[in-house]
């Protein structure tokens, strides 16, 4: 039985991915920040949840503390997304900075206070996007949620050498465009497909992949 971290696990992807960690046998530690939404639903006694602010080091701290023994993977999935601003006079920059607080740097907080709990053979995804792919970016626009994914994948490939020496992979993973709430309903990708494939992925991370930029089905993405 693998021990499994998952933030912003009350709906979406996150939900999605507790469901079929847990379908496979696995202990899940389950984050949510206000609503605990579809984990009420959950009745599995491997599954335990906690009412987190991942942008708060204190709570992250006490969550951490609170479970036994080692993690084997820990997915940096809370995220939040901005406002589709159209043009550069639209940007609220108030939000633009608490989107780049949540989704680039909140993961890298959860990580430093899980790094205790992390073993050789461990495993971090960070829930990135390929609209954090520079290479990628034809249209613009949504300026604070690429930008946000863009300095992720920054702060994991900087992160990827000092947990390489500790025996830790870094997976750094785009679902795809799928159909939930920040996805919308035009998504061509059901959260089932996509997770199925997030977990393929996780599954076959070793050592040797650390740093890796991919999409759910494995396709390699450019920075």
């Amino acid at each position: 039985m693998k021990s499994v971290v998952i933030t912003g696990a009350n709906r979406g992807i996150g939900l999605e991915l507790c469901k079929q960690f847990l379908a496979k046998g696995n202990r899940v530690f389950a984050t949510y920040r206000n609503n605990v939404g579809g984990l009420e639903e959950i009745d599995n006694p491997n599954l335990s949840t906690f009412k987190l602010d991942v942008r708060d080091a204190t709570d992250v701290q006490s969550f951490a503390s609170s479970i036994e023994g080692s993690v084997d993977v820990l997915i940096n999935n809370a995220g939040v997304s901005d406002g589709r601003w159209q043009s550069i006079s639209e940007i609220d920059m108030q939000h633009a900075m608490e989107v780049i607080e949540v989704n680039s740097i909140s993961p890298v907080l959860v990580t430093q206070k899980f790094e205790s709990k992390l073993k050789s053979g461990s495993k971090i995804v960070m829930m990135s996007s390929l609209m954090g792919s520079i290479s990628d970016c034809m249209s613009g626009r949504s300026y604070a949620y690429r930008a946000s994914k863009t300095a992720l994948n920054m702060f994991s490939m900087a992160m990827k050498n000092e947990l390489e020496n500790q025996g830790i992979s870094i997976l750094i993973m785009h679902p795809g465009w799928v159909e939930t709430d920040m996805g919308g309903p035009n998504a061509p990708l059901s959260v089932e497909e996509s997770v199925s494939g997030i977990i393929e992925r996780i599954e076959e991370q070793t050592l040797e992949l650390t740093g890796r930029y991919v999409q759910f089905d494995g396709t390699p993405i450019e920075w």
